[in-house]
Parts: structure tokens; C-alpha cells; sequence
């Protein structure tokens, strides 16, 4: 990890160094983390096959970008979007399961989630 790394993890917030521990970031404040521009960009070395890069290549401007490093980290974000998404609703449907086994009212726990649904939005 080189100094710049570091310095990103050290200025950002608390729950973001921590992971779960102090809770994941909702997802629409990540949402909004990601739509910055100014968001420090470090150099990555990856392997890859040729022809899926050639395949990067030929397709990227078909989608609209520039070329095929802003394609790759499009599609990057996009599973990484949707693997938070899906960790984030286990963590929930862990914890209803949780509390169901403790004897929590299934009134409650339908109230509590429609709370959560209205928040969300």
C-alpha cells in the first residue's frame, strides 16, 4: 500500500476504515461518494486475458466511454453496487432472524422494516 493509499484510508470516515464493525454505509450515501469527481484514483496492475481486453477495447466506445479503462471500472462498480446491495440486504435478513428467535413480535419486526423502507427511498 503506498503513502497515497494510506492517506485516503486515514481522512476517510470512521465507518468506511472500520467496515462492519461500525456498520456499513448506506447505500445511498455511497451512492453519492461515488458520483464525485474529485475521488483520488490509484494505479491497479491487472491480468487479464487479451482478447477479453481487445473485446474492451472494440465495445467501449459502442457503450459511450472514452475507452476501455472507464468501461472496466464501470462494470467493476456496477457488481460492486450490487454485491454491497446484496450483502447489505443479508445483513438485514440476518438480523430480523435474529430477533425472531428471541421472541421479538412479528409486528414489530414488520413495522420496524417498513420504517426502514420509508427511509430508504
Amino acid at each position: 500500500m503506498n503513502r497515497e493509499s494510506k492517506a485516503a484510508i486515514r481522512k476517510a470516515p470512521r465507518a468506511t476504515r472500520l467496515g462492519k464493525s461500525a456498520g456499513l454505509i448506506k447505500n445511498s450515501e455511497r451512492v453519492l461518494r461515488s458520483l464525485r469527481r474529485d475521488r483520488p484514483m490509484l494505479a491497479v496492475t491487472l491480468r487479464m486475458p487479451a482478447d477479453v481486453l481487445e473485446d474492451l477495447k472494440q465495445i467501449a466506445p459502442l457503450l459511450g466511454h472514452s475507452g476501455y479503462q472507464p468501461l472496466m471500472r464501470a462494470y467493476v462498480g456496477r457488481g460492486l453496487r450490487d454485491d454491497l446491495a446484496r450483502l447489505e440486504d443479508s445483513d438485514v435478513n440476518a438480523l430480523v432472524a435474529s430477533l425472531r428467535r428471541r421472541g421479538v413480535d412479528e409486528a414489530v419486526l414488520e413495522k420496524a422494516l417498513a420504517e426502514m423502507a420509508g427511509k430508504s427511498r
